[in-house]
């Protein structure tokens, strides 16, 4: 049972077939307990019936295309809605193009549609440096828009950052905006060299109560620490659904993964899946839970669990509100990951355009202010500021 992020991508209507995971190692533990799962079965049917009757927003999301095309002199907009669950692009597919002279323009296309380019630099103390890069347009009668704005930042104390802003709307009410940000500095207590890259979008549909939300984080250390997570919302018309998941490798062969997901309806149906797991030098363990509740507030759940001792024995146990339990102890090869699939080697790979950035020349004897107060950094555990409260 291992998380590959950006990798874990559950329909926009949360089925519930997907949000019961049921992996092969509870499966297993599974088929050794004679209970009867008559109930938990038709708990699954209802859920199923009802989230395959529902639309996908994914297929409104696909139309969602901006209406302004700026003709000839004006800029050409990079400006596309954003795809749910693709997690951080490399810094090579957000295409960022920085213009080398400064500018200050605008224009009118023979359709009436309008455009605009900017573009500058801003310094400040301790050897600060942006350069930006602006660019948008709308159509003639300004009921769709779009805009995009690109950077890079400096400074003497070797803080390098990339980012990408986009955002767009359409005249059937359809709108999205997108941001993405890499950074490279030097951690303030350990002197080691970090890299950390982030993502959050969003849309909503014109026609329908719908829309989607997602923040995606991921940090670097050059000794191999890393620390990946994302926290995801959607809504179609009467149905909700959340998930958040997160992954944490020490860079010494420790390892925490872990995830949740929840969805609800209007009429009071709800049902989750989430799990954890903890593992060093082959011990360690597993534990989740899979819930439902229906309307007239009826909770069904099953809850397990397994201990892992590192010699080939492993300890399963678990229960549900149906009456059914194990505990037994099984000889079978433990699998986890150590390291993450995508680590420091591969981040600084593919960060070639941060990497080159070239700050302002230090004059001789100036050195850079370090701040080492004690104030945690922004946002870090990452969590969205309009991430709606879950009701489970």
């Amino acid at each position: 049972m291992t998380l590959n992020s950006g990798a874990s991508r559950p329909p926009l209507g949360f089925r519930l077939p997907e949000v019961d995971f049921r992996p092969s190692v509870r499966s297993r533990f599974f088929c050794c307990c004679s209970v009867d799962n008559v109930e938990e079965r038709k708990v699954r049917v209802r859920a199923w019936r009802f989230a395959s009757s529902q639309p996908q927003l994914a297929s409104k999301q696909e139309k969602f295309s901006p209406r302004c095309t700026p003709k000839n002199i004006g800029p050409q907009s990079h400006d596309t809605p954003p795809k749910r669950d693709t997690g951080i692009a490399n810094e090579k597919d957000w295409g960022i193009n920085l213009l080398t002279e400064h500018v200050n323009e605008a224009g009118i296309n023979e359709d009436g549609s309008t455009w605009f380019r900017e573009s500058g630099e801003d310094v400040g103390e301790n050897g600060y440096r942006c350069r930006w890069t602006r660019m948008g347009g709308q159509n003639s009668d300004g009921s769709s828009k779009w805009k995009e704005s690109w950077w890079e930042k400096s400074d003497w104390t070797g803080y390098k950052e990339l980012g990408v802003e986009k955002s767009g709307s359409n005249p059937e009410g359809e709108a999205w905006w997108e941001t993405w940000r890499e950074v490279l500095h030097q951690d303030e207590w350990s002197n080691i060299a970090r890299i950390e890259r982030s993502a959050q979008k969003q849309a909503k549909s014109g026609t329908e109560n719908a829309g989607w939300y997602e923040n995606w984080w991921e940090k670097y250390d050059a000794k191999g620490w890393c620390e990946k997570g994302a926290h995801k919302y959607g809504r179609l018309n009467e149905q909700s659904w959340w998930e958040k998941w997160g992954e944490n490798y020490d860079g010494r062969g420790s390892v925490l993964k872990w995830t949740d997901k929840w969805a609800e309806t209007e009429l009071g149906t709800k049902w989750g899946d989430k799990w954890e797991e903890k593992f060093f030098g082959g011990v360690g363990s597993r534990q989740g839970e899979t819930w439902h509740v229906t309307p007239d507030a009826q909770r069904w759940s099953r809850t397990w669990g397994e201990e892992h001792f590192g010699n080939g024995t492993v300890h399963k146990y678990g229960k549900s509100t149906t009456g059914e339990s194990w505990d037994i102890v099984v000889n079978e090869e433990t699998f986890y990951k150590a390291e993450p699939h995508y680590g420091w080697a591969e981040v600084v790979g593919d960060s070639t355009q941060l990497l080159s950035i070239q700050p302002q020349e230090k004059p001789p004897g100036v050195n850079p202010f370090l701040d080492f107060g004690s104030s945690p950094p922004e946002n870090q555990d990452g969590s969205p500021p309009t991430m709606p409260p879950r009701t489970q």
